[in-house]
């Protein structure tokens, strides 16, 4: 298919390009490179630089190339942030989001895969989390990307368009050429990696007094190869359906490790002290976040090649040793 993917020259983006240049498509990446690099997108896809708001910059980027399907990526992630500047979370994550969708249907795209986030369930019922749980985000990260979700539903139901929205939990670890590079780095373990690496003095945890085993909040985490794996899945989902189709699946391992789990594992992997210090609770953190993944895996047949955190872990160090 031509594929065309906003952010894909992001972390978990480019990952998914590669991965679809390997399978075959034909790909066109949009990206306004603010937090994705020209360097990461793969040789044989097509990059366009621009801003998913520029409704003008949009049309004419689907006018050339005429995808058949389209991957949105672009947001911005921090939940933190989201906390302080709701505002910006709103205007990048949603507003955006509707440019696009608005010229999805007016050039007819039948596919969309939404990159969504398990920030959605905030403070979950019950865990494993079910893609039925309820829907109540405890920050404006979740609840932009809510807003999304809602109107794909609207669209499918008045329009018929064809999507799979895809909750996932915490995108982690590296390929053998990709792997995290945020500016500044706010996820856990790229950052206690670049404590072990000595390009900080040490890790913070945020609260270690969540209902938690060792009261440090718990996440569950996957590697970025499998997250993209299952994009293909669903992307290949979408097209073969000749009938309109909307699809929802949580990614996940389905097993969660605390901040101090995670931190141990670090150590081990490294063979480096991590130095520790406590701090207090952030505005929108919950205490547990763990996935069933139980439905893709059921209907779609995902399977992570990378389920132990060990190995998760270690990719991420490797390409951090790599890159120094």
């Amino acid at each position: 298919m031509k594929v065309l993917v906003t952010g894909g020259a992001g972390y978990i983006g480019s990952v998914v390009v590669s991965q679809l240049v390997a399978a075959g498509h034909e790909v066109v990446v949009y990206d306004n490179l603010s937090k994705g690099y020209r360097e990461s997108v793969a040789s044989a896809a097509l990059l366009v630089v621009g801003d998913v708001g520029d409704r003008a910059r949009l049309d004419a980027a689907f006018a050339e190339h005429k995808p058949e399907a389209v991957l949105h990526f672009a947001a911005w992630i921090e939940a933190g942030e989201s906390m302080r500047e709701p505002e910006k979370f709103f205007r990048n994550n949603t507003a955006n989001a509707l440019t696009l969708l608005e010229t999805v249907l007016v050039r007819k795209v039948r596919c969309f895969v939404f990159s969504s986030t398990a920030a959605l369930y905030g403070d979950p019922e019950s865990t494993p989390i079910a893609e039925s749980a309820r829907l109540l985000p405890t920050n404006a990260y979740g609840e932009s990307k809510l807003l999304v979700e809602q109107m794909l539903r609207w669209f499918h139901r008045i329009h018929g368009l064809s999507y799979a929205s895809l909750r996932y939990f915490n995108a982690a670890g590296a390929t053998a050429t990709l792997g995290e590079r945020h500016n500044p780095e706010s996820h856990l373990i790229p950052i206690i990696l670049q404590v072990a690496s000595g390009m900080r003095d040490h890790i913070s945890i945020f609260g270690d007094d969540y209902e938690t085993p060792d009261g440090s909040c718990v996440r569950d985490y996957i590697h970025v190869s499998d997250l993209a794996s299952a994009h293909l899945l669903a992307l290949d989902a979408l097209h073969s359906h000749a009938e309109p189709v909307q699809l929802i699946y949580n990614l996940g391992n389905g097993h969660g490790f605390s901040v101090k789990e995670v931190i141990a594992c670090a150590r081990r992997v490294t063979g480096h002290a991590i130095p520790v210090t406590v701090e207090a609770r952030r505005a929108g953190d919950p205490a547990t976040l763990v996935a069933s993944a139980a439905k893709i895996r059921a209907e779609l047949g995902w399977r992570p090649r990378y389920p132990e955190l060990e190995g998760i872990i270690r990719s991420a160090w490797n390409y951090l040793q790599r890159k120094d």
